[in-house]
């Protein structure tokens, strides 16, 4: 019998398996969007057991554990860790066809050498293997990114932060860039006023300023801007449902801001038109620090109601939104553009509807200055499986330019993660071997593919983002 997710997992090809194992395993990783936490880094953390590692904070798994039956306490309650590591062994068997199920075994051979399937007969096993590696110390989370050869990872940052643990990395002389990410979400979530007023504070001690008009929070960002790019920032992204237009002067702005601080609720036109003026002025802030700045779009967020009431944001219970914003997009754009204030700009959207607008739509503002100036994002959340990456590769072949594309990242918490970009490498490869071998790229440019298979996979985000 052929061993499952053997050396040549997904590479269907000759030429596929020579680009993988001569020219993209060994690339190093740019991890230039994630979730992990600094502190984590900072601390060199060790975990106790394969369950904190793994399933501590993975909303995915646990998407898939209450879809096969399994009760809230072995998901996020008070089960011990060999029961949640148990209810996740029972339910594997039931993910075959779901990315998960590759997700799960890739996890566990990259970072644990363990080639047999995960399922009930052989949970105790692996639990216990895992946990006896997690002990030593090549499995701290600094010994985790050097295991799977990362080089530079820009976690995800809120502008209050201190980044003091940022700092505590930099100076313990870990090797590992580990950047921080302006990520100004709350600065601009100004429908739910009470929170929004409550962040006001935080911002005005950040900052060391008093906010009282529209003015007043630009300025604070600014303030807030020079420290983290004083401290190695080189990226901004912006969590939105959907894309805001509606035009928006500034004193209209004020009166609107100054609304929300005075108590009042803004009327869904109202948010919308402060949300334009606020996300316009973030993206010129990052054009005059030269940022690149993230865009992703499309989430439908906290649905569930009680759960959300119970275990808060990011539990898994957000959903693929289907909102048709191309024209504000495009508006959005257009003003940055014609201001000569359009940033470096990656586009990710949820709903994979939207592969062809938006690879169509990165077309619209390159401006020969940078290659791949405005980028077409990887597949994102749910779409970052074998499915959704070869429509977003596809779509962004057919429309644009696959060779100038900025390549794979994590958006993940977990440490084991970074196994997400062989997955991506091995389906890269695929693709491009069948092209050659299907005679859709002549046998002549094979060298310029191997040199493209360098490119997506390392080269072009370390040159894109100045690391």
């Amino acid at each position: 019998m052929k061993p499952f997710m053997d050396e040549n997992f997904l590479l269907r090809t000759d030429t596929a398996r020579m680009l993988f194992h001569e020219h993209a395993q060994s690339m190093p990783i740019v991890d230039y969007h994630c979730h992990l936490v600094p502190k984590m880094i900072a601390d060199d953390y060790r975990f106790r057991s394969i369950t904190e590692l793994w399933l501590g904070g993975d909303h995915y798994k646990w998407r898939a554990e209450r879809a096969n039956g399994i009760e809230e306490r072995y998901i996020t309650g008070n089960a011990s860790d060999w029961e949640k590591f148990e209810k996740w062994a029972a339910t594997v068997p039931y993910t075959l066809r779901n990315p998960l199920y590759h997700w799960t075994h890739l996890e566990l051979k990259t970072a644990f050498g363990i080639t047999e399937p995960l399922n009930p007969s052989s949970a105790r096993r692996i639990y216990e293997h895992c946990n006896e590696q997690l002990a030593t110390e090549a499995f701290s989370a600094r010994g985790l990114m050097r295991h799977y050869q990362v080089e530079t990872v820009c976690t995800t940052d809120d502008p209050v932060d201190s980044l003091k643990y940022h700092r505590a990395i930099r100076e313990c002389g870990f090797e590992i860039g580990v950047l921080p990410t302006w990520r100004p979400d709350k600065a601009m979530a100004v429908g739910d006023g009470k929170a929004y007023r409550e962040y006001m504070e935080k911002l005005s001690e950040a900052s060391g300023m008093t906010i009282s008009a529209y003015p007043d929070l630009l300025e604070a960002l600014r303030r807030r801007q020079d420290f983290f790019a004083s401290q190695g920032c080189k990226l901004a992204d912006h969590g939105i449902s959907y894309f805001p237009w509606t035009e928006c002067s500034e004193r209209e702005a004020d009166g609107l801001f100054r609304k929300v601080l005075d108590g009042e609720e803004l009327a869904k036109d109202e948010i919308d038109k402060l949300q334009t003026a606020l996300l316009l002025d973030f993206a010129r802030m990052n054009a005059e620090r030269g940022w690149t700045q993230q865009f992703h779009y499309g989430a439908q967020r906290n649905n569930n109601t009680a759960m959300f009431k119970k275990l808060g944001p990011d539990a898994g219970y957000d959903s693929i939104g289907t909102y048709n914003c191309s024209e504000a997009m495009a508006r959005f754009l257009d003003r940055l553009n014609s201001e000569e204030r359009l940033a470096k700009t990656i586009l990710y959207n949820l709903n994979p509807s939207d592969n062809a607008m938006v690879a169509t739509m990165t077309g619209n503002f390159q401006d020969g200055s940078v290659p791949g100036k405005i980028q077409f994002g990887s597949g994102w959340w749910f779409n970052d499986q074998i499915d959704g990456m070869k429509k977003q590769m596809n779509d962004l072949s057919l429309l644009g330019l696959l060779s100038r594309f900025v390549g794979m990242l994590t958006d993940s918490r977990s440490f084991l993660s970074y196994s997400r970009h062989e997955y991506f490498r091995r389906v890269l490869c695929n693709l491009l071997g069948d092209d050659v071998e299907n005679g859709l790229i002549p046998e002549s440019e094979l060298p310029r593919v191997c040199r493209m298979v360098e490119d997506i996979s390392y080269y072009n985000a370390k040159n894109y983002f100045n690391f």
